[in-house]
Formats: structure tokens, sequence, C-alpha cells
């Protein structure tokens, strides 16, 4: 757009992680899309920051839903004309039961949002990015520690986020000739909503129940603003933020 406003998106960006890094992109500049199911949570979270100069949309919808997920997309075209940011960020669990006795339904919705979701928002911004001039944008996944490796009793988010890091190289190379550039940020324990388990003890690998260190979800907000805040031509192509003594560097 000629008056330079850069434009980001941020899919569960009512609560948590999503809040915070909508309002750090803000602060970097950034006119944000909140998107999630609750629109009142996303009227709340965007009037809670107060960055003045940056335009704000509220979009709910359901990223498990491809039409949903276009329907945001065709708002923010038509909203301002380009998109520069995408923070695929919405994501879901399954209760932790033994494997054996993890429902179908609940294996699917947690492939549905955390995995479907991710490629349905994706693929809405290529179309963007690739046909707006200035030409490209940057793509910031949610990962998680468990990408690399997984809790007791998780093997729906665990598939999951491991499948994101695939999803993330495949869109950092396929984005290559649009000047799109892809990334992903995986996060330890960060004191949202979603992890208030930890603080009350959590089992380990051993069996053991025991309560892990916390971060604040701040920082995380600070760290995806720097991801998103580079030139096109750097990249972070992973990044791991994570409470530093939580258990998952080394036996524990």
């Amino acid at each position: 757009m000629s008056n330079g406003e850069k434009v980001a998106l941020v899919t569960g960006a009512g609560s948590g992680v999503g809040k915070h890094a909508a309002w750090h992109l803000m602060r970097a500049g950034f006119s944000v899309v909140f998107v999630g199911r609750r629109r009142d949570a996303l009227e709340a979270a965007a009037a809670a920051e107060k960055t003045s100069g940056v335009r704000t949309l509220i979009c709910p919808a359901n990223v498990a839903d491809p039409a949903a997920v276009a329907g945001v997309f065709q708002q923010v075209r038509a909203t301002f004309g380009r998109l520069d940011v995408l923070f695929n960020n919405a994501g879901v669990n399954a209760p932790g039961v033994n494997l054996e006795d993890l429902a179908d339904d609940q294996w699917r919705n947690v492939v549905d949002v955390n995995l479907s979701g991710v490629f349905y928002c994706t693929r809405e911004a290529f179309r963007i990015m690739k046909a707006q001039t200035p030409r490209g944008g940057r793509i910031i996944n949610n990962g998680s520690v468990s990408a690399h490796a997984p809790r007791p009793n998780s093997i729906a988010y665990t598939a999951t986020k491991h499948a994101v890091t695939g999803l993330t190289k495949a869109t950092a190379l396929d984005g290559r000739i649009y000047d799109i550039a892809c990334g992903q940020i995986d996060i330890g324990n960060a004191d949202t909503e979603m992890a208030q388990r930890m603080k009350s003890g959590v089992p380990q690998a051993n069996g053991e129940i025991a309560v892990e260190a916390m971060m604040d979800p701040a920082d995380v907000g600070r760290a995806v603003a720097m991801m998103a805040s580079l030139p096109l031509e750097a990249n972070v192509q992973f990044m791991t933020i994570m409470a530093t003594k939580m258990p998952f560097i080394g036996r524990g």
C-alpha cells in the first residue's frame, strides 16, 4: 500500500500467546487482525492495547473451517489491501488420557485445528502475499517444544506439532519464489490459561508428577514481534523460547 501500513493477522488472538503477540505487533507498528472463536474475547484483547496509529480488525472464525478462513482473508483484503505477517497461533489440546482411550473426535479436533487450520490460513495468506505490491510477506507458525519431544499421553498434540514443523519447512521452500518467508517459534511453558496445570504438577517421562517452571507470555509476544519485524531478506527459521528451568533440555 502506498501509505506504508504493515498488516499482521494473528489466530487465537483472544487469549494467551496470541493476545500478547498481537499487542507486541501493534507496538512494533503493525495494524493487527484479531482472529479467534469468540468475538467478546477478541474485542477485549484489541481494546486492551492502546497503541496509537495502528488499526485493528476483529474477525471471529474457527480456523478448522476452510470457508470461514477464506472469509477472514477476504475481509483483510477488503479492509487493508495487503497482508504482511500471518502468525498461525491457534491451537488446542486433547485430554491427557492413555493413548488407547483417546476418542476419534478428540483426535480429529486437534488435527483439524493444529494442522489443517494452519494450512488453510497459510494457503489464503499465499494468495494475498504473492499478488500484492510490494510482493511477499512472512508466516510464523506456533510449534511447541512438543515438536521435538513428547509429553506422556499427548499423542494428538505431539503429532500435530511435529507436522507443523514439516509444514513450516515446505512453506518456507514454496514461498521463496514469491518472497514469502516462513519460520516457526517453539514455545515451552508460557504462563497462559492453557498451561495452568503446570503449576500444580504434570506427568513426567519417568512416571512422576512434578511442578514445572513457567515464563511470562509477554516474552513470547516480544519474540514473535522481533521475528515479524525482520526484513524479508532475513528469516528466523526456528526459534525455541522456553522457561529456563523447565525439564526439557537434558534428562529432566
